[in-house]
């Protein structure tokens, strides 16, 4: 496949890069690329077209229908039956339809029932259901179920997409995190090779014992030895980055070596996520997507146990058709009619109650089901709220470490200059900033996924 750099996609097509070593690829950036153009946001974005898709099905069974019944007998030259059955069917609302018809049927067997003029039978009438089907049918229910799926999948679109962009700022924070690393274990490892050229140098003006080259060299090769590994995880990092970057048409990116993580993410990550503005108030736990696919369900649901319960009524359908020839349709001779009347009713309806109090149970579920996820949203925001601020401070003790961390070595390193100190004690001190070091980047990693955890939490990709 031919390789794209996402570096031409974000600045333009570079022709000097030697003049810009490197460019910023921002947090933000990255985001508007994975909401815009990655495939599974795409697809959750479909979830709605196919419940747009459902209710124009399901509006479907309200459609007027035309319906042609021929059928005709020729047997040794006589004509046994030739019948012609044809209605225009209108659907409403309440279980009403509407009916136009005209037969024309004729043959020397014909059933005398079926007999019509000769110029054929025209009817036009209304059938009505008075018990089941009257306020509530399995229409009437798929419409009112499909729009509610709409608003389902609304809500679940949210869910997966969240779950994308989560997984994407965890590769970005990643990321981040081991260029942070090689970045300082580079700047070591310099400092170790510039200190070991100036204890070669003592060595040679009888300044240090030569034990100090070993010491030195040890030093440097440790440093080689972690800058190597932090820079296999730097390129692992970046191509599980590179998961989430793709273009239209389902072009995917490869993120280019001249591109570095976002320098300001510290102060900028609150306000991309928009989880500055939750610290700073209360969050409408109704308004999170999953309380809302919930109530859609439930919603659902009780439509499901309505229909059911429409079922313990009598199933009582009359009928009326206005019959008349169509060169009489305009003399309204209503004595001329066709009626109906169909009745049925289970005697013990154990099958009907049966299935009401499972869609009662259902709702049920589903109803404590949404009250355990209210509960655990609250406490979840809360519990994120609370480490988000106290990994804020541990962050600000870090940076006060390395400082002194770093206080600390400089003043052994004059010690050291003036013979006071020893190679040993640098390193030492070293070693502790080091450590330090990596304790402030993990606690900043820390800090960013702590934020995207609660932008998860939140559910609000928009």
């Amino acid at each position: 496949m031919k390789k794209l750099y996402l570096l031409l996609v974000c600045f333009g097509f570079l022709m000097n890069a030697q003049e810009k070593p490197s460019e910023q690829f921002t947090y933000n950036e990255f985001l508007g690329y994975v909401k815009k153009f990655h495939p599974m946001v795409k697809n959750a974005n479909l979830e709605v077209s196919k419940s747009q898709a459902n209710l124009m099905t399901a509006r479907g069974a309200f459609d007027p229908k035309i319906e042609v019944d021929y059928d005709k007998k020729q047997f040794k030259d006589k004509e046994y039956y030739s019948i012609l059955n044809s209605s225009f069917k209108i659907p409403t609302w309440y279980g009403i339809e509407l009916k136009a018809s005209f037969d024309d049927n004729q043959g020397y067997y014909l059933n005398p029932q079926n007999t019509t003029p000769s110029t054929g039978l025209t009817s036009f009438g209304i059938s009505v259901p008075l018990g089941q089907g009257l306020f509530i049918n399995q229409r009437m229910a798929d419409i009112r179920k499909a729009k509610m799926q709409i608003e389902l999948s609304q809500a679940e679109r949210k869910l997966q997409a969240i779950s994308v962009l989560y997984d994407a700022s965890i590769a970005y924070f990643n990321w981040k995190k081991n260029y942070n690393e090689v970045k300082m274990y580079e700047s070591y490892k310099t400092n170790a090779e510039i200190r070991y050229k100036g204890i070669i140098t003592s060595i040679q003006h009888g300044d240090k014992p030569a034990i100090d080259s070993v010491e030195a060299g040890i030093i440097i090769k440790n440093r080689q030895l972690s800058l190597e590994d932090s820079k296999l995880k730097l390129n692992k990092a970046k191509l599980e980055l590179s998961n989430f970057l793709w273009l239209e048409n389902n072009i995917p990116l490869e993120l280019s070596d001249i591109l570095i993580p976002d320098t300001n993410l510290e102060n900028t990550i609150q306000e991309t996520l928009k989880t500055n503005e939750l610290l700073n108030q209360d969050f409408d736990i109704l308004k999170h997507p999953k309380i809302n696919a919930l109530q859609s369900k439930i919603d659902m649901l009780t439509v499901d146990k309505k229909l059911k319960s429409n079922m313990l009524l009598p199933k009582v359908d009359v009928s009326y058709y206005y019959l008349s020839e169509p060169s009489y349709i305009d003399n309204y001779q209503f004595e001329d009619y066709k009626i109906g009347l169909d009745f049925s009713f289970p005697i013990f309806l154990r099958k009907e109650r049966g299935s009401v109090k499972l869609a009662e149970y259902k709702v049920q579920e589903t109803e404590f089901a949404m009250s355990l996820e209210k509960q655990q949203l609250k406490n979840k925001i809360a519990a994120q709220k609370i480490e988000i601020q106290s990994l804020s401070k541990q962050k600000d003790l870090a940076k006060n470490l390395v400082k002194d961390n770093n206080t600390m070595l400089k003043a052994e390193e004059r010690l050291f200059n003036i013979g006071e100190s020893s190679l040993f004690l640098i390193n030492s001190r070293e070693n502790n900033l080091v450590s330090s070091q990596l304790a402030q980047i993990a606690l900043e990693n820390r800090y960013y996924i702590s934020n995207s955890d609660l932008f998860k939490v939140i559910a609000n990709p928009d």
